[in-house]
């Protein structure tokens, strides 16, 4: 009786260590301060992270070289066998400001012709849902190198995987997030693989129908999007509502014929007022189609030549995604971090997130 209780208590001490390993939905401060330490080993400049240090429990295993649009990640793992993908921020190539740059939308599902290859998509089911183009391109370059070696570790035994990136490289995870839950769906991606994302700074990756898709796949807390509410970065692009951005149901479907049914003086002015309403959106999202996308494809073709946009999505209505960790800044902040017109990234590099975070409880 003895021998036995001792062997179940022995089990049940190992079954709570397996499941220690196991990644935890939910915001855990923690968990963002060493996937941020990460992050500064992701970006460009050796130099600047010498400025914080190493990560305490992560190890580096592989590093890209430059794809796509100076596009860049990293594979690390922890002694538990959790896997980090970090994906690189903008940097100060043109490229890499091209892929921001490159904002018109397009669905989220398709496919992108590049380097001879046509690459099938999938962020989401809705026709409707559709995401930054230029992110979208630089996902695709760094999705097919990421793969194989995460793979490799999950073959290995690793169930759990981190998808982080700072600024244009949270961006970009939200949209490989995206990818991996559509492709575990139909059996192109473990199902037993749990992946969490933790997005730093990022800006707003697609429209409204994308960001119910992506925060009902990752229900439960297993997506972030952490926030310096003095950071600017996070409220771009610039969203442009339309009339055409409703739900199919809307109260405005039929403006039209309602207003034909007023009396003459009446239908004039309320005619009059629903154009002056509705046009000047309209013709600010075409223009945005127009500059930040055609026009800028052919910039983009100038570095990869044979590659083939999708349709763009008429639609500039860009959304925040996930949930959202919002860090406050006080007056003590605004000592350190005072507002600048010429120190643009002044609230926006690793630093005041780590200082921030440190406020928060």
């Amino acid at each position: 009786m003895i021998i036995r209780t001792i062997a179940i208590t022995i089990g049940l001490f190992a079954t709570g260590l397996t499941s220690a390993k196991e990644l935890k939905p939910g915001f855990d401060k923690d968990e963002y301060r060493e996937l941020t330490l990460i992050s500064t080993r992701s970006a460009a400049n050796p130099e600047y992270a010498k400025l914080f240090p190493e990560p305490a429990s992560f190890k580096m295993l592989y590093q890209s070289a430059p794809l796509g649009l100076d596009n860049m990640w990293d594979l690390w793992q922890d002694d538990r066998g959790v896997t980090v993908a970090s994906i690189r921020g903008t940097t100060k190539e043109a490229n890499s400001w091209l892929a921001n740059i490159y904002a018109a939308m397009v669905p989220a599902k398709g496919k992108l012709q590049i380097n001879g290859k046509t690459f099938d998509y999938q962020l989401a089911n809705n026709p409707r849902a559709a995401v930054h183009v230029g992110w979208l391109l630089a996902s695709t370059y760094l999705v097919d190198d990421m793969l194989p070696r995460i793979m490799k570790l999950y073959d290995e035994g690793s169930r759990d995987l981190i998808l982080t990136g700072h600024s244009q490289g949270g961006a970009i995870s939200y949209l490989i997030t995206a990818m991996m839950y559509q492709a575990q769906k139909v059996g192109k991606f473990p199902a037993d693989m749990r992946i969490k994302t933790y997005g730093s700074a990022a800006p707003k990756p697609g429209n409204l129908y994308f960001a119910y898709e992506y925060e009902a796949l990752t229900y439960g807390g297993w997506a972030f999007n952490v926030v310096n509410a003095a950071d600017w970065v996070p409220e771009t692009p610039i969203s442009i509502q339309t009339l055409n951005d409703f739900n199919t149901t809307n109260p405005f479907v039929n403006a039209g014929d309602v207003i034909k049914k007023q009396k003459t003086a009446k239908r004039i002015i309320l005619k009059h007022v629903y154009k002056k309403l509705s046009k000047p959106a309209l013709k600010a999202q075409k223009n945005y189609e127009k500059y930040l996308g055609k026009m800028t494809e052919k910039l983009i073709k100038e570095n990869i030549p044979d590659f083939v946009s999708p349709q763009y999505y008429k639609s500039n209505h860009y959304v925040r995604a996930g949930t959202m960790i919002v860090l406050l800044p006080d007056k003590d902040y605004y000592l350190k971090y005072p507002d600048s017109e010429t120190n643009i990234f002044i609230h926006h590099f690793h630093q005041p997130y780590l200082d921030l975070l440190e406020k928060i409880n």
